[in-house]
């Protein structure tokens, strides 16, 4: 439910105060409650969106901010050193949180209700304040993202634009944050009633079965913990996208270990959409960190320049600056795609340091034709401040596929012992019968994958695209489920 505001009556030449509807301040409250994230460590989630956006706006100071009862608590504050919290005084952010849209004061000081805040008045001295509201998915409104300037300034409606998706990934990540919080606290509570009944059971039986009992639950607990972890990493379920069939398979190599494999597809402007598929190096907590902050930048960076190169050179960027990510480094495809006339698609990738994807159709002679998707001289992603990335353009008409994974697949062990190699890819794409659909092309591959004597002895990710024949609906979309899983057999699809 939107909350209501209603304005005073103004002083003559005043610009009039919303002042918030009771009810519906109380249930925002009980919202802000509800996030638990008031008088929260810093985090460097929500500082990378702080500092992102004063780099964006060219500005001094940018911030995060949660509106309480009675005073504006910094999450996050770029440039802002010192300051946890001010006042609940009016004309910035007590008042950007009763607007729907983003706030924009070109300059304060000809503004009469914000001309009175002590950011403005004080030391300080504001004279330019923009926010956008964090809006919850009932419709609350918790805070806002601000970027500030001691000059005047006006922006344009692209950039206010930019700001309301800045503060709708500050809410993906408190969503993502209160996700966690919800299932450590299951699982705290899981394990005090497990340990009770540990604690009756080593009561009745000998020290060495209660030992090795509580070890294997210690062994469950921390699997759940990576599993639930690792969900949090990649997207639930992929969308539905006109004229496009998408299938994907996730595995990884253990039940105790987080992986740094990703992928995602996703919406932008103009009926176009993105996607991509990265492998991070390592494995554990460490490389969760950069899985989530490499997720969150290509998709903050495609929604102010698609362009896949452009794309790349933002996360390298991230990569190499960010303290979360130390020296970690990743291999990475970003690819673009824009509708073409009638059905199909325009595919735009760019590649830094991955393995090739491969382009399938097939032909007249009913046997696959496969093409490697390589642009040469894409290096890895977050290894070198200068290294260069590099993008092909191709077409995907209808009843051809593109296929991306991860090393995982290419580094399982045939029944001779050797790798299977891109070699051993490009001809197991190239034997296969029937149609390339994307749904075809990961089932196929994760029945190779369980037939190889070892399986895939490292997590493997596996993303494919197809555009549907001449016999399928123009406009018919198929979304795949996205899953997580400790064995190869399971895929996603719809």
């Amino acid at each position: 439910m939107m909350q209501q505001a209603s304005a005073t009556d103004p002083a003559p030449g005043r610009r009039p105060e919303l002042v918030p509807d009771p009810d519906a301040e109380t249930a925002r409250i009980a919202a802000v409650r509800r996030y638990d994230i008031l008088d929260t460590p810093p985090d460097g989630a929500f500082d990378r969106v702080a500092a992102m956006a004063a780099r964006l706006f060219d500005v001094p100071v940018a911030t995060v901010t949660i509106v309480d009862t009675d005073r504006i608590w910094f999450k996050a504050a770029h440039g802002l050193e010192g300051v946890k919290e001010i006042g609940r005084d009016p004309g910035l952010c007590g008042s950007a949180i009763l607007r729907d849209d983003t706030m924009v004061i070109p300059d304060t000081l000809q503004d009469s209700v914000a001309a009175d805040n002590p950011l403005v008045a004080g030391e300080m001295g504001v004279r330019f304040y923009a926010a956008a509201p964090i809006i919850t998915p009932d419709g609350h409104r918790l805070g806002t993202v601000n970027v500030l300037d001691t000059r005047p300034r006006s922006i344009t409606e692209d950039d206010t634009a930019t700001l309301a998706d800045l503060a709708a990934i500050v809410l993906d990540e408190m969503e993502l944050r209160l996700s966690a919080l919800r299932a450590l606290r299951h699982e705290q509570e899981r394990r005090e009633a497990e340990s009770r009944h540990a604690e009756a059971e080593r009561a009745r039986a000998e020290a060495e079965r209660a030992a090795r009992e509580q070890a294997e639950q210690d062994k469950a607990a921390i699997a759940a913990f990576a599993s639930t972890l690792q969900r949090t990493l990649l997207p639930p379920a992929l969308p539905v996208v006109p004229g496009l069939e998408l299938a994907c398979h996730y595995r990884t190599a253990s039940a105790h270990d987080v992986g740094g494999d990703f992928y995602d597809v996703f919406p932008l402007d103009g009926g176009r959409w993105a996607f991509f598929l990265g492998d991070v190096c390592g494995k554990g907590p460490e490389a969760a960190t950069v899985t989530a902050l490499a997720r969150h930048t290509l998709r903050a960076a495609a929604q102010i320049n698609p362009d896949p190169v452009t794309v790349l050179r933002a996360l390298n960027t991230m990569l190499l600056t960010d303290v979360t990510a130390g020296s970690r480094f990743c291999t990475a495809l970003f690819g673009l795609l824009e509708p073409r006339e009638g059905s199909g698609f325009t595919v735009t990738i760019a590649t830094g340091g991955h393995p090739p994807a491969y382009h399938v159709r097939p032909d007249d002679s009913g046997a696959v034709w496969v093409k490697a998707v390589r642009p040469k001289g894409g290096m890895l992603v977050g290894a070198f401040p200068q290294a260069p990335f590099v993008q092909t353009t191709f077409s995907l008409t209808p009843g051809e596929s593109l296929f991306l994974y991860t090393d995982g697949l290419t580094e399982a062990r045939t029944t001779q012992g050797a790798m299977l190699g891109e070699d051993g890819l490009t001809g197991f794409l190239h034997q296969r019968t029937g149609s390339v659909t994307a749904a075809s092309l990961v089932e196929d591959t994760v029945t190779l994958l369980a037939s190889l004597p070892d399986g895939a002895g490292d997590d493997v990710a596996l993303l494919a695209l197809s555009v549907p024949g001449p016999q399928a609906a123009p406009d018919s979309g198929v979304a795949a489920t996205a899953h997580t899983a400790a064995a190869p057999e399971h895929i996603g699809q719809e």
